[in-house]
């Protein structure tokens, strides 16, 4: 606890004391919230030590739970077999034993129907379960598109942003394109001569040899 002492002067001083007196008043108050704030956090923040001992009351007290419920689970069916499933005594004379198998076949019956209702809620939960398991993942997986701006920008600017002003570049396509001369090449015509004379040429044996040395 820090306890403010009032400063007290006496009137008779001129104003320059009691300005002196309040700027004394006034850095104590502050080192006083100081103090107090420091205090706050300190309480706040828990050391390692303090935080594994409140982990180990909070698992013993759960693990106690777990078999409370358990016991209770274990008594609760005890009785309902109890209840339900009484020794079963053996009548002496026909009629009574015809009797108590109608009477085990309705308990059947019963039974079998809660077994049924118990097991179209637990799928009915169970679809439920998973439905939501669904809708999860697709909330997860949505997310607000940012409307983007259409810019025009030249390819030069394009580049030039995203390399930096330091690199040069220069997008001039036809400049940057292999310049390629066309050769144009004259081939040598062939004199064909009178077709005539060639035709007689080729003909008889004589001319077929001359096509077979040609070709060889």
């Amino acid at each position: 606890m820090f306890v403010l002492r009032e400063f007290h002067l006496p009137l008779a001083f001129p104003p320059s004391c009691l300005l002196a007196q309040s700027a004394l008043i006034s850095v104590f108050s502050r080192r006083v919230l100081r103090k107090s704030k420091k205090a706050k956090m300190s309480e706040k923040k828990l050391s390692t030590s303090r935080r594994h001992h409140l982990k180990s009351l909070m698992l013993s007290i759960a693990k106690g739970l777990l078999e409370d419920e358990k016991k209770q689970r274990a008594e609760e069916r005890a009785q309902y077999m109890e209840d339900n499933c009484p020794p079963l005594e053996l009548p002496s004379s026909v009629q009574e034993l015809q009797e108590l198998c109608k009477k085990l076949h309705k308990s059947i019956d019963v039974v079998d129907e809660e077994r049924y209702d118990i097991e179209t809620k637990v799928n009915k939960s169970i679809k439920e379960i998973d439905d939501l398991k669904i809708k999860v993942v697709d909330l997860q997986g949505k997310f607000k598109k940012p409307a983007l701006k259409k810019v025009r920008m030249s390819a030069d600017a394009m580049l030039q942003a995203l390399l930096g002003s330091k690199h040069k570049v220069n997008m001039d396509l036809r400049n940057n394109l292999k310049q390629v001369k066309k050769e144009v090449k004259e081939e040598e015509k062939e004199s064909v001569g009178d077709w005539r004379k060639n035709i007689e040429d080729k003909a008889g044996m004589g001319g077929r040899k001359k096509i077979f040395e040609t070709e060889a």
